[in-house]
């Protein structure tokens, strides 16, 4: 790009620099913007907390990577920051400099450094020249992370905020050894963060707040005394939070979902098309409109057991087994879909076995049936064990930064007699040292749960059997409604 179409995209990005040098109101914009217009036409409330740190403490060096998949509101994450800096008296609008980097090369983005700090300079003096640089979707520029070194390394961007989101993590990427090691700045906090759909929690905060949460506990702590008592007082509710639940599981977590839901009853088409093209740009560009459908149908049906991607592959269509591989690194890549590894005795990934695969929001697994004909409904015994280990490994990442990206969260056990435990124990940080979280197995089933606990208490002597609506804490292994799972652990 040239010189003036990059300066054209600072302005028409940063109205409220004009506003400041005007000496008028730096927020009126949030009025008028189309992203902010458009969440307002969906909106129950929620707020994405992702950013909180940083427009609170803008002006130091910390640098911050944001993902998370497309349609969650990465860029609303970042408008609401940019809302909230232009409203402090401490901070100069013209310091906040807000870079959309779809289209662009690394010589773009190399360019548009040093174009946004000379078009701000008014606010320079001897005391500082700091900026808050809010760059939006630049994972989609190769070699991004390069240019951002180079920068951090050799000029004033290096004590900068920085933050930078992007939708898929491409492989050849170094964002730890590029721009985290010895590079991150000295104020502390989370440098790599995922902006996930919703959570349950999030979810009964929006549609269902007359329902109590219980606090959110460590995940090596899921059976403790004080979470006995926490349960036993929401023994009454069961059956809302099992309606509650299976709601949540209609529509999941994507914002604009849940307020569709919440107010008509379904997601509607267009979104879910959204949603789908979002997954076909970013995993299967070239193939034919029904295969991310058929992708996701295959893969729901598929979830509740290690994954034969040999046979998957060939029963799915592909002409290969590496072309299907290709297409779940893909959708591990844009935060569709979680792989859950079998782990050894030590919690260890035991190498060369299957793993089973989770798609990463529920509504996901409806799109086939709502989108095609002929694929069938998701049972709710599926979405609700891709469920509990999604949050499962939320709770692993917030405790133990990068996990998630590195494909380190949860896995499943097998037992001596050939049985499975869907969530296997695995190490988890604690203030006195690491330790183990509590093993998990997911049955949907409101009778007859002492024949399915058996298996987790003989390999493990405890447990939590997550169930669609019984609770009974009276022996070694738990049954806690699923719902009330996903609470504890996020």
């Amino acid at each position: 790009m040239r010189d003036d179409e990059l300066r054209r995209i600072l302005m028409d990005a940063n109205p409220w620099w004009r506003a400041a040098a005007a000496g008028t109101d730096p927020t009126l914009w949030v009025g008028s913007h189309r992203l902010l217009l458009d969440r307002a036409r969906h909106d129950l409330g929620y707020r994405a907390s992702i950013l909180d740190d940083v427009a609170a403490n803008p002006l130091s060096d910390l640098l911050v990577v944001v993902t998370g998949p497309r349609r969650i509101g990465k860029s609303v994450a970042l408008l609401d920051t940019v809302a909230t800096l232009c409203g402090r008296g401490d901070v100069d609008p013209r310091q906040v400099l807000h870079v959309p980097c779809d289209g662009m090369r690394d010589r773009d983005l190399r360019r548009v450094l040093t174009l946004g700090r000379e078009l701000t300079r008014s606010v320079d003096s001897p005391q500082s020249v700091r900026r808050v640089w809010l760059l939006d979707e630049i994972t989609g520029i190769a070699g991004w992370t390069s240019v951002l070194k180079a920068a951090r390394d050799g000029t004033n961007f290096g004590d900068d905020t920085v933050v930078v989101s992007g939708s898929r993590l491409v492989a050849g990427e170094d964002i730890e050894g590029q721009l985290l090691t010895g590079r991150a700045g000295s104020t502390t906090g989370r440098r790599v963060r995922q902006l996930l759909p919703m959570t349950f929690r999030d979810y009964l905060a929006a549609t269902r707040p007359d329902l109590s949460r219980p606090p959110q506990v460590h995940p090596a702590e899921l059976q403790t005394l004080a979470v006995r008592d926490d349960l036993a007082a929401l023994a009454f509710d069961v059956d809302d939070y099992d309606l509650a639940w299976q709601a949540f599981l209609t529509c999941g977590g994507f914002p604009r979902a849940v307020f569709e839901h919440t107010r008509t009853g379904e997601v509607s088409t267009p979104y879910l098309r959204d949603l789908a093209a979002w997954l076909r740009s970013d995993v299967d560009p070239d193939a034919p409109a029904d295969s991310v459908p058929n992708l996701l149908a295959g893969l729901t049906a598929r979830a509740t057991r290690p994954l034969n991607v040999a046979s998957a592959a060939a029963v799915l269509g592909y002409s290969s087994r590496r072309a299907f591989e290709t297409r779940l690194a893909r959708m591990i890549g844009t935060f569709a879909l979680l792989a859950c590894p079998r782990r050894d005795e030590g919690g260890s990934v035991v190498p060369g076995s299957q793993a089973k695969v989770y798609l990463t929001d529920p509504l996901l697994a409806w799109l086939p049936r709502r989108l095609r004909s002929g694929f069938p409904a998701p049972e709710m015994m599926t979405l609700t064990e891709m469920a509990v280990g999604v949050s499962l490994a939320r709770a692993l990442d917030r405790l133990d930064e990068g996990r998630w990206v590195a494909g380190d969260t949860i896995g499943y056990a097998r037992t001596a007699s050939g049985n499975e435990v869907d969530l296997a124990p695995v190490s988890v940080p604690t203030p006195a040292g690491p330790t183990r979280s509590i093993p998990i197995e997911s049955k949907w089933v409101d009778a007859h749960w002492r024949a399915e606990a058996k298996v987790v208490e003989g390999k493990y002597s405890a447990g939590v059997l997550a169930t669609k609506s019984i609770l009974d804490l009276d022996h070694p292994a738990w049954a806690v409604p699923a719902p009330l799972v996903s609470l504890l652990l996020n």
